[in-house]
């Protein structure tokens, strides 16, 4: 009989040679476990997809590039209802507001336009003044920030017996 039988059960043609015999095996002799080269540590070893040995390893596939990060989502204002209070002149009144940023990114600038009603002494609405001062910048995400705003028009628009309410707010961000 010519050619080496590797020991494997199941006679010739079983395999290739080598196949089911550990590094050096001998016809005849069980397998073997290779002798580390290096002192091991628990854990150390052969990294899946490696060579099992010679001192030199494949690391392992690196994962897939991950997505960049979506942006955050943009600032998103909400305004509180004006609450006032009386100021030193009648032609003007504090109007204290809420400021709210439910976004995801910070207000870092705008404008706060107020609408002042001008109301005669017998209730009615005569005229609607708009005037516009900055938000009280910058406003961070998910923050809420109150403002107290002296809000005016001018004196002659408002003669003896009428007053101004800021009944109407609204405002732009960036």
């Amino acid at each position: 009989m010519s050619g080496a039988r590797t020991g494997a059960p199941g006679g010739a043609g079983a395999g290739a040679a080598g196949v089911g015999a550990g590094a050096g095996a001998q016809p005849g002799k069980p397998s073997q476990p290779p002798e580390p080269a290096e002192p091991s540590t628990p854990g150390s070893g052969p990294k899946p997809g490696g060579g099992g040995g010679g001192g030199t390893t494949t690391p392992p596939p690196s994962p897939p590039p991950s997505k960049p990060a979506p942006p955050p989502a943009p600032a998103a204002l909400t305004l509180s209802a004006p609450q006032r209070a009386p100021a030193d002149k009648r032609w003007c009144e504090k109007v204290t507001v809420e400021f709210r940023n439910t976004g995801g990114s910070p207000a870092r600038s705008g404008t706060i336009t107020f609408a002042t009603h001008i109301i005669g002494a017998l209730g009615v609405d005569w005229a609607t003044i708009r005037s516009s001062q900055s938000l009280p910048a910058p406003i961070a995400a998910g923050a809420t920030r109150s403002e107290t705003y002296t809000v005016c028009v001018e004196a002659w628009r408002v003669p003896m017996g009428m007053r101004v309410e800021t009944q109407d707010v609204s405002a732009v961000w960036e």
